[in-house]
Parts: C-alpha cells; structure tokens; sequence
C-alpha cells in the first residue's frame, strides 16, 4: 500500500485503495479538504479539526475528560465549565445553538460535535470538538510551548486492528515506523506548527483521519537588547536583554548569556541585565544576547546592537610651576606640569613658547635646566586624545639674572676733595634684571639708598669709605636675594685754608721723604764722629710703591653724607661673567634671604 497527495482544481486531497497505498493508474481516493472556520479548521462537510492555540486567557474555560483533542465518543467524555461568573448558572452550547440552559458545570458527552459553554457575564468558553469518526489523530488537550514534548496519537475505535500508521504533515509524510501509532515531537519547535493527520489500514481497509491543526506557542519571546549605543568613557553601562515570557507559564526559569564580537561576557545568568561598571574604548563592539531554557531546549538570540564608547574630550588643562610662581633664577632649574581635569584614552602633550614653536616636550612633564634669559616668555600645554585639542592659559616664565660687579663713579677709588665741594657718587651693575634697588655704605655702616649719593658742601666728616651695594630678588615674597658690593672708594677731604688737594699730597709726601733723608744723613753723620758703624741707609721705595702722609682731619660736629635716590640705571639681562679677572676687586656676594 502506498499513499499520494494529489493536487486538484479544489487543493490536495488524499486518494486511497483498499488493498494497498499506492494510486493505480486512472483510481482516485476521495479527498477530505480541511477549510478554515471562525473556530478552526473544519472539514467540507461540516465537521471540525480541533485547533489547539493560545489566543489569551479566557474568561471561561472548557476542560476534557480525557484531555486529548479533538475528543472521541468512545472514550466517555466529560467536560467541565471553568470560571468566572455565578457557578451553576452554566449555558452550554452545541454546533452553536442553545442546548442545556442553566445547566450543571459538568456534563457528560453521549453525542458527537462542537460544544461551548459561557456563564452570565462572561465569554463564551473555546470550543471542544467530539468526533466519533473511525479514525482520529489526537493531541493532548494543553498549550503547547516551546520546549515541550508532546505525543500526537493516531486512534480507531478497535485500536488493535489498526496497522501500518503513518503520519503527515501540511499533507507531506513524516516517515517513520509503520508499526506505531503514536508520533512524539521533542522538543517542540515553533516550527513543529501545521496540519497533522495521520492514515493507516483498519482490517484490509485505509482509513483517513481528519487535519489537526497543532500550534506551538512561544515559551518567551525573542529577547531585544537595549542599551546606550554611544556611552562616554569612564561611565556605566546596562545592557538588557529583554524577553517576554508566556502568560501560560510565566514563571519558567530563562537563562541569559552575552556576547561581545561574538565572544561570551557576561552569563549564563538568570538576570537579565548586564553591568559594565566603568566603559574603555575596547569595550566598543556588537553586542547581543540570547535567551534559553533552563536545559537549553529553547534558544532566542537577539539582533545585535553596535556600541561605541566615546572618549571624553580634554577640557580643563592646567599649567603649575616648580618652583611656584614660574619664577627662576638664572642657571637654575624649573619644571612645569600640564594637568587636565577631563579626557580619557590616550592623551598626548606638547608644548610651546610664545614667538619660539614648539618645545622638544611631549609628556604632561616639561623640565628646563639650566635656564637662561632667553628662556622667559609664555608657556602653553597642548593636550590632545586624536580627535580633540585643548590648551591651557599662557604661563609666564620670568628668569631672573642676579645683579653682578656693580660699580661706583667717578673713579678712582682713591678720591680727594676740598671742604665745601659738593660730590655725586653714581653706583651702577653690570648686569642684572630689574627692579635692582641700590644701599650706600659709608665706613660700613648704611647712610643712604638710590643709586646717587650726593655730598653737598662736603665736610671733613665726610671723610673715609664708600661702598654701594645693588640688590635684586626672585619673587614678590623674596624668598631668595642677590647682592653685588662694589670696591671701596677712598675719600679724603682737605680742610679750609691748605692748598688744593693734589698739590698738598705732593708736598707732604715731599716732605716727608725729605725729613727721612735728612734723619738719615744726620745719623751717619753722627755716627761717623762718633767712631761707630753708619747703619745701613734706607732702601729707595719700590717701583710703583706710593707713600702718604698721614693728615689728621677735625670731623666737624654734625656732618653726614646725604643721598638723593633717582631711577634706577637701566639693566642688561645678560649671562654673568663673574667676578674673575678682579683681584683687587671684592667679590661679588649672593645669598638667600629668608
């Protein structure tokens, strides 16, 4: 025996013999079309396949007694009217017309059709179909979801004389065993949904069963992924994986896992929720989920959803200074620090100086040793991640150079004057950057301050040593202080009444050296008539050698020095060359002031 599916100008019908399943040339079986009704899929006389789905839950609910659908006279049915509404008020309804009013919730079935039931206020229940045809293919009489493993059962009122079954679906055979008369589908798929019917021999007779529509229900719905596409670096990220699950089994155990490029990371969890505490840039990706069953019968995966991390732009770059204030003696060193409040990723630095480019520094930390006066001016950092740039203020670097060999005028240093002139003593540096602020000293002891020391009718008192000393500081709190002393100016001054200066001096010294040869003379004189030895006479002084006369000057009472301060000289920033090459010169001096 054979069977074949045959499509005619009314769809596929199934033709039989009764002495085999194979159509001879010429023969045709006659077709059972299954059409679609308002309550299922029903045959064209009149009858109706049982469908099993899930359109929601009702109101009122119609339960079997054996729980296979479609039902079979047979096999003694009992339905049961389940629900909401007054209990005993039942309506029951057979092939859709009134047939017990007000009856009982539970009724047993002597007759074959449809039947319904409702209650006062309520839906009328889904439909039950009793067949009491000589073949029937039956299903159990429950949702069915995914997951699940259900048992299709082909069935005559003689079970024991039905052989050679086979199974069908959407009219196309399952194959299999020809002994058997039941048909297992596990797990049950969404695709497992269709037309079942099943056909096989009754004695030496075939038999067709009329179509069963089987629909399989969703365990949970495919799961969507949702999250932030674009979230900033540093921040938080929640990736859900969102599924629905039946309102028939809404509590069934899902497990979560998910995938980065195609890569696990994160589950299997129960959670639906994943947590990325703290996003990088290597967390960019495709992104998606999947939702299975507690076994993994059931598996759902969601489309991908594209993350990208976005850096945060640098904003907020800062320059501080070692030491603070940017300012630095010259030949020391000074270390500035760019710092940025925001950016993430890989940031890179440079740096410039106003009217100079840019500077060999390419990290948050730019060191200049030894610094020179060329190298104040205005410092700017650059902070850049590759696609943002942000620059800090302009810092102003001031390089101090020390005041050095400051000097007094008119010169020499030896300087002799009358009583009543007037003298003006000029001190000036050499190098030295402003403000440099200048201390007259008169035989040590400070009298004056400014850069001009004016002695006006000059007095005998004003007689001795003269020395300047230039200042200049680093900082406005200076913390450190640089002194330069000049030489010592000698000034002598000459009482009323004697000659002029110059020629006094000659004189005395004249003098002097006369006095001293005629000691000598009359001492070898007087030696010589005596009878002793004449001492050596005195050596002749040394070339170059200058001998004084010691003048007495009366200090008249009251006399001092008076200066009168001016703008300071105009400096030179200029590389100090040091006091060598001066020995008759005192050193310069440079301390720290604290």
């Amino acid at each position: 025996m054979g069977v074949l599916w045959e499509h005619g100008p009314q769809g596929f019908g199934v033709m039989a013999r009764s002495d085999s399943l194979s159509r001879q040339p010429g023969e045709r079986w006659p077709q059972q079309r299954v059409t679609a009704s308002a309550h299922g899929w029903g045959h064209r006389d009149g009858r109706e396949a049982q469908t099993l789905s899930l359109a929601g839950a009702q109101t009122t609910q119609l339960l079997v007694e054996p729980p296979w659908r479609p039902a079979v006279l047979w096999d003694r049915v009992t339905l049961t009217c389940q629900g909401s509404g007054t209990a005993g008020a039942t309506t029951w309804y057979k092939d859709g017309q009134h047939w017990w009013q007000q009856g009982r919730d539970r009724l047993s079935v002597t007759r074959s059709g449809t039947y319904t039931c409702g209650r006062p206020g309520t839906r009328r229940s889904p439909p039950v179909t009793v067949l009491d045809d000589p073949l029937v293919l039956q299903v159990p009489a429950q949702a069915l979801l995914e997951g699940d493993t259900v048992t299709l059962r082909c069935r005559c009122r003689q079970e024991n004389h039905l052989s050679r079954v086979r199974f069908y679906r959407e009219e196309k055979d399952l194959g299999g065993s020809l002994r058997g008369t039941e048909l297992s589908l596990s797990p049950l798929q969404l695709h497992h949904s269709g037309r079942y019917s099943c056909a096989g021999f009754m004695g030496s007779s075939m038999s067709w069963s009329a179509a069963v529509t089987v629909t399989v229900q969703e365990l949970f719905s495919v799961p969507v992924l949702e999250g932030s596409p674009t979230p900033t670096e540093g921040s938080p990220l929640t990736l859900s994986c969102l599924s629905t699950p039946s309102p028939l089994r809404p509590r069934a155990p899902l497990l979560h896992v998910f995938y980065r490029d195609g890569q696990v990371v994160g589950g299997p969890q129960g959670s639906p929720q994943l947590l990325v505490p703290a996003v990088g840039v290597s967390h960019s990706g495709n992104y998606g989920c999947e939702v299975h069953s507690q076994g993994g019968a059931v598996r759902k995966g969601s489309a991908r959803l594209r993350v990208m991390v976005r850096r945060v732009p640098p904003s907020g770059v800062s320059l501080s200074a070692q030491p603070p204030g940017a300012q630095v003696a010259l030949g020391d060193s000074l270390v500035l620090n760019c710092s940025v409040t925001m950016g993430t990723g890989a940031l890179s630095f440079s740096w410039n100086r106003g009217g100079s480019g840019a500077l060999p520094g390419t990290g948050p930390r730019l060191e200049l040793r030894h610094v020179g006066d060329n190298d104040s001016g205005q410092y700017r950092c650059r902070v850049s991640d590759g696609d943002s740039v942000a620059e800090s203020d302009p810092m102003n670097v001031t390089v101090l150079v020390p005041v050095a060999n400051a000097t007094i005028t008119p010169r020499p240093l030896s300087y002799q004057v009358r009583a009543g002139d007037n003298v003006t003593l000029h001190c000036s540096v050499q190098v030295g950057s402003a403000p440099v602020t200048f201390t007259w000293l008169h035989n040590r002891q400070e009298v004056a301050q400014g850069p001009l020391l004016e002695l006006r009718d000059i007095e005998v008192g004003h007689s001795g040593t003269y020395q300047c000393v230039a200042t200049n500081q680093l900082g406005q709190d200076g913390h450190r202080v640089f002194r330069a002393l000049s030489p010592e100016l000698a000034l002598g001054v000459t009482p009323q009444g004697q000659g002029r200066p110059s020629v006094a001096a000659g004189v005395s010294g004249a003098l002097f050296f006369l006095l001293l040869l005629v000691g000598v003379i009359v001492a070898w004189h007087r030696w010589h008539h005596v009878g002793g030895v004449p001492p050596d006479p005195p050596a002749p002084p040394e070339e170059g050698e200058v001998l004084y006369t010691h003048v007495v000057v009366t200090k008249r009472a009251g006399a001092s020095p008076r200066a009168t301060t001016l703008q300071d000289p105009q400096v030179t920033n200029a590389e100090l060359p040091g006091p060598q090459g001066r020995p008759q010169e005192p050193g310069d001096i440079y301390g720290n002031v604290l």
